[in-house]
């Protein structure tokens, strides 16, 4: 039977060796053309940094802290010595591969005494980013100052300010808690700021649909109502304009699901069912209308979508939020748990993620998920109610008519479900069923 101590050490190892011969493979590769004995560290010299690294630390315990030292500031000297030469003969001043060399190296020596998938998942992190170069550059290229400032702005907020304000109520209703309400903000600020970068990246030739999509993560409702500008000016035909709306809504939807998931998973097997058809069938109707009509438009929404990350925006929309929680809160501790249901009437034409969250809300704190699942469904309702009325004053009849085609199918699908597929599966995905304790957390969580 194997030494298990001798079995450890050569997986330590050959994990070391591993790390240095992957990194190694890419930057031989990028220097593929060079002549023989022009490069400093190709493919085996990186490897070979990772199993000195890997032997390095494996002397610890017999050369001591001094020895230990002695061997890597030695290596290290070497190394950069050589990169030094190099970069001296190409006139490269780029430092990256003399990093990546020592932390190659690093890494070999952290595989012998740390954690093995620590080692390798650092490791490959590192050959993505020096594989990525090239990518990186061109997405970097793309992103504006403003948008920089913006996203830099909001992380420092997120990760200084987050955890100096007070995990508590702070109104005798207890409907505003200043940490809940960033957290919240932050979730859909971000997911709307991934949208935009993606605009702001693919460029204008993928399209209308591709930049309504994007778009309909910032809002769906600025993009229906861009998409009848487009259609009334005649920049896009209405068979298109009304496949891109449905899109978003079909987006909107699908964000009002994620939202639910991680903010409100107990409303999840009442409305999801139901939101999940409404979303199927708008995306069947887009690709029904994009059937009809195979005229291609360019997008320019990348250049009139603000990024949602600029700060007034943002303040705006917690601030928004904020009265949506208090005012709901304030009504179902008044009225009861069934006088939530105006109120998501009236807040949905405006904004459905903020009902959809403030529901997150309400539910954590001892509202009805069924309750919670009506109010969201009246929101959905209500702000597609309201994007046709957007699309008929921005495009006019016929993209309005094609809107409220999607929109009418989208309805009478998730009725359906909400009154006949809901309540035969809703209770085997309740978490505090056998069933569903197993599934809803696969399914959900």
């Amino acid at each position: 039977m194997p030494d298990p101590v001798l079995l450890e050490l050569f997986q330590r190892l050959a994990m070391a060796l591993g790390i240095g011969f992957l990194v190694g493979i890419e930057r031989g590769w990028k220097n593929r053309d060079a002549p023989d004995g022009t490069r400093a560290a190709g493919l085996r010299t990186h490897a070979v940094i990772g199993l000195l690294g890997g032997v390095t630390g494996s002397l610890l315990p017999t050369v001591g802290p001094t020895g230990f030292a002695a061997l890597t500031l030695a290596f290290a000297a070497a190394f950069i010595t050589f990169k030094v030469r190099e970069s001296q003969r190409d006139n490269d001043l780029s430092v990256t591969g003399t990093i990546a060399g020592l932390l190659v190296f690093a890494l070999g020596v952290y595989a012998m005494l740390g954690d093995l998938r620590v080692a390798a998942a650092v490791g490959v992190a590192l050959v993505g980013l020096l594989a990525f170069k090239s990518a990186l550059h061109s997405w970097l290229d793309k992103i504006t100052w403003k948008e920089l400032r913006s996203a830099l702005l909001i992380l420092g907020a997120t990760f200084i300010a987050l955890p100096l304000l007070p995990d508590r109520a702070l109104d005798p209703w207890g409907a505003i808690n200043l940490r809940e309400l960033w957290l919240l903000t932050i979730l859909v600020a971000g997911a709307s700021f991934a949208g935009y970068v993606a605009v702001r990246v693919l460029g204008n030739d993928i399209g209308v649909l591709a930049g309504a999509a994007a778009g309909a993560l910032v809002s769906s409702t600025v993009v229906t109502a861009e998409l009848g500008r487009r259609v009334r000016s005649g920049e896009t035909h209405a068979l298109v304009g009304g496949a891109a709306a449905s899109i978003a809504a079909a987006i909107s939807v699908g964000r009002v699901i994620v939202l639910l998931s991680v903010t409100a998973l107990p409303v999840v097997p009442e409305a999801g069912p139901a939101l999940a058809a409404a979303l199927i069938v708008f995306a069947a109707t887009a690709f029904a209308m994009r059937h009809f009509d195979r005229q291609s438009a360019s997008s320019d929404s990348s250049q009139k979508l603000r990024s949602p990350l600029d700060l007034m925006s943002v303040a705006k929309f917690a601030a928004f939020l904020g009265a949506v929680i208090m005012v709901g809160r304030i009504v179902a501790d008044a009225y009861g748990q069934a006088g939530l249901l105006p109120f998501a009437a009236t807040a949905g034409l405006a904004d459905v993620d903020a009902v959809a969250l403030a529901t997150g809300s309400l539910v954590r704190g001892g509202l009805d998920p069924t309750i919670g699942a009506h109010a969201v469904m009246i929101a959905v309702l209500m702000n597609t109610l309201a994007k046709g009325v957007i699309a008929f004053v921005s495009g006019g009849l016929r993209y309005a008519a094609l809107y409220f085609a999607g929109a009418a199918a989208a309805t009478i699908a998730a009725a359906a479900v909400w009154f006949l597929v809901t309540p035969l599966i809703a209770p085997m995905l309740e978490p505090n069923t056998a069933f569903g304790a197993s599934l809803a957390p696969r399914l959900f969580g």
